[in-house]
């Protein structure tokens, strides 16, 4: 019984068009060829289902230098053009492999030279090579030439090098075919494949003039290149089923389906297949003018690629190898006021997978409208599930499973005016698992840009890297901010090779909300886990009713540090490694620097505040600073960080509030417990200015461990600022100071100590031995 689209095609002939009555072939038969250099006849093995007017693709057969550009000198990416005679190449025979790809760049002006790597950027195999009129070896027998000489600092040549025919059959006779194009080089047996290209390609012309739909039956329809949608209306592109519906692009290049403006497309039921894997990843270049290059350009296959069409459904379509971002969407976007003609409002990915690819599975690299990643499955690629700027995303019920990453919000470089009125990065993260070994930024990452994230009821098993990273450092870009972290369950359990240094949950970001989350690991504690980590100079920060087990550290809270990287007068400097906040942020106003040498503070200052334009920053009183020095600085009055209704159990250091604090800075109400734990030296470590107030200390009996240390902060003051109505309980020391006076010169009443070895003078507190 035939159903969906197959259904569809038999009921409604007039609206449905099935590409096997119109040409196209689906067919995996293969066979071999002798070939004669310069002659169109070729005898094959096996006829097998070849016929006349069917494109072939003939391997070994044809050396020829395709997909030659060049690009610069300035953004690469725009406006390359075909390489003509500037350059000559020869000496590709194929011995060395039937696909070779070449990048040079100009690495040198005066004299003029160039560098240039056959593994797409990842390495360079000759740097400073002068630009000559002689031949130039590069590898696989390849030698180049340059015929101009006027070349600049961020021009880009690339090419490849291949000994592939695609052509079509004009006529057989018994066992030999007729080929339009005559091949250059005699083989014995060259491989002889189906090729769909051109035939699809005008089918789907055809279906978009006519207004039609198109059913591909169950076959594998081999690709040289891929397939052009370009102004659709309306049109549905489905596949007899996800599985056996097979677009094989292993010997092409390119997305198998471009959709480049239109209306309304729809892809569901089909298998993809490419020639890339995980592990190789292109390496990215700076050119010699300064602009980034990604190598994956030399080599690419996609599945998907989406320019600026308005609403766009993929479901149930299945990529593998894939030597790209895998479903990639790049094109024009709604900024404030300004709407283009074409730009995307719905992109959804229903019940799809990526495995086995070299780079992100969905990457949205525009800041289009209402993308949605639904129930899909990523495995096993060399960098994220999804990544992007977009606005209104939303990423619900996948499955991640050992990736660099998980999912990147936000990441938008650009210091966009149009940020300020309808922003980007707006997400809604929910539902979703991941699980194994994650290399990169964290399995969830809010970064530059971001605003108005939820990340919410999402599950991490035996997770190696860091779980959940709200995080701003970046110097490029707006932080992140307006993120919501609630009803995660992180498992950062691995019993495998190379575990990682990782943690549950990290916050770099300002207005940030952290709550009811579980954090642990199973059995004894992992050394290198951290549960909680907050970090300067976030402000507005809720962290509670969390559980936090078995991890070396539960809550921590650390400085950020920058540097000076240019001094313009003695108030005025530009620096690196704090976060450029917004317009409507802080600015940085009145906060304090502190000079740091070594460990210590060695001189203070304070800021008028931060041009969010120029992005310098300026100090109240001239500085006798240089490039180089570092600092770190810390708000005058209110960080508004309230830590409070939070459990933590089992850890090795539980509390550690090494950071700067301020009069706002609360840690309340939590519930802290030695668990299972062995060799617990403090149960809560303050070096900063903090208020301790109603927490419960308890079980930290071990010798020589202690409920509470206290230390001074940068500038030798004492911390915490207050301790009231604590409670200590079964420890062998009830407080510890790493400087006599600490604990007189804070506030402290209405604490109380039960059963502990030692304690401070009671006073306004309570001992009860």
């Amino acid at each position: 019984m035939l159903t969906g689209a197959a259904a569809l095609a038999a009921d409604t002939p007039g609206r449905w068009l099935n590409v096997k009555d119109l040409g196209a072939s689906g067919s995996e038969f293969e066979t071999t060829a002798e070939t004669t250099a310069g002659s169109k006849q070729i005898t094959v093995k096996d006829v097998g289902d070849f016929k006349v007017r069917q494109e072939v693709m003939i391997d070994g057969c044809n050396p020829h230098y395709p997909d030659a550009l060049i690009r610069g000198p300035g953004a690469p990416y725009r406006n390359p053009k075909k390489l003509g005679d500037e350059v000559e190449l020869r000496g590709f025979d194929g011995s060395a492999g039937k696909w070779l790809v070449f990048l040079l760049a100009i690495d040198g002006a005066d004299p003029l030279t160039f560098r240039w790597s056959d593994d797409m950027a990842k390495t360079w195999s000759g740097t400073k090579v002068p630009v000559t009129q002689e031949w130039v070896d590069l590898s696989g027998g390849v030698q180049i030439r340059f015929k101009k000489t006027d070349w600049q600092m961020g021009h880009v040549i690339q090419f490849a090098a291949r000994a592939q025919l695609v052509t079509t059959i004009e006529k057989v006779e018994g066992n030999t075919f007729w080929l339009k194009d005559a091949p250059n080089q005699t083989v014995k047996a060259a491989p002889v494949r189906h090729c769909d290209s051109a035939v699809l390609q005008a089918i789907i012309d055809r279906a978009m003039k006519e207004k039609r739909n198109l059913f591909f039956p169950a076959g594998r329809y081999r690709l040289a290149r891929g397939l052009v949608l370009q102004d659709a209306s309306s049109i549905h592109l489905e596949g007899a089923s996800g599985e056996n519906t097979v677009m094989d692009i292993t010997e092409g290049t390119g997305p198998v389906f471009r959709l480049t403006y239109g209306k309304e497309v729809t892809i569901r039921n089909f298998r993809m297949v490419g020639h890339g894997k995980r592990g190789d990843h292109a390496g990215p270049m700076i050119t010699g003018s300064g602009y980034r290059f990604w190598g994956m350009a030399l080599k690419s296959c996609r599945a998907v690629q989406i320019k600026g069409t308005e609403r766009v459904l993929i479901e149930n379509v299945h990529a593998s190898r894939m030597a790209g971002e895998c479903f990639y969407a790049q094109g024009p976007c709604r900024t404030g006021e300004k709407t283009p003609a074409h730009y995307a409002k719905s992109l959804t990915f229903l019940r799809c997978s990526v495995t086995n690819s070299t780079h992100n599975a969905f990457n949205n690299n525009d800041t289009g409208e209402n993308t949605s990643v639904l129930y899909c499955r990523v495995e096993d690629v060399g960098a994220y599930a999804y990544e992007g700027p977009g606005k209104f995303v939303r990423c619900i019920g996948n499955y991640v499973r050992n990736a660099a990453g998980g999912f990147v919000i936000g990441n938008y470089e650009r210091r966009s005016e149009h940020l300020h009125t309808l922003g980007c990065g707006q997400a809604v993260i929910r539902d979703n698992v991941l699980e194994g070994t994650f290399t990169g930024r964290a399995g969830i990452a809010v970064t530059r840009g971001a605003r108005q994230v939820t990340i919410a009821n999402n599950l991490f098993i035996n997770f190696n890297g860091t779980a959940i990273r709200a995080a701003d450092q970046h110097t490029s870009g707006y932080p992140a901010r307006n993120i919501v972290i609630t009803g995660n369950i992180v498992d950062l359990t691995h019993r495998g090779e190379k575990p990682r240094t990782r943690t549950g949950i990290e916050v770099y970001s300002s207005d940030v909300s952290v709550a009811n989350n579980q954090i642990y690991v199973r059995g004894q504690v992992d050394p290198r886990v951290s549960g909680i980590w907050i970090k300067d100079p976030a402000v507005n920060i809720t962290v509670h009713d969390n559980l936090v087990r078995n991890c070396a550290y539960g809550i921590r809270t650390s400085r950020a540090r920058a540097r000076v990287e240019e001094v313009i007068d003695p108030v005025t400097f530009l620096q690196k490694g704090l976060p450029m906040g917004w317009r409507t942020s802080h600015r940085y106003r009145g906060w304090g620097v502190a000079w740091i040498t070594g460990d210590r503070a060695s001189g203070v200052s304070s800021l008028v505040s931060y041009d969010p334009e120029s992005l310098r920053f300026k100090l109240t009183q001239p500085h006798d600073m240089k490039a180089g020095d570092l600092f770190e600085v810390f708000p005058p009055h209110s960080a508004n960080w309230n830590i409070h209704d939070n459990t933590i159990t089992g850890c090795a250091r539980p509390v550690v509030l090494d950071s700067y604090g301020s009069e706002t800075s609360l840690f309340q109400e939590n519930l802290i417990t030695r668990g299972g734990a062995e060799g617990v030296q403090h149960a809560v470590v303050v070096s900063g200015r903090f208020n301790l107030i109603g927490n419960h200390i308890s079980g930290f009996d071990e010798p020589d461990s202690a409920a509470l240390l206290l230390r001074p902060d940068r500038f030798g003051k004492t911390c915490p600022n207050l301790c009231r109505n604590n409670i200590f309980e079964r420890c062998s020391a009830a407080v510890k100071e790493s400087r006599e006076g600490l604990w007189k010169a804070a506030t402290t009443d209405g604490n109380f100590f039960i059963e502990c070895g030692s304690a401070p003078e009671p006073a306004n507190n309570s001992k009860k031995e």
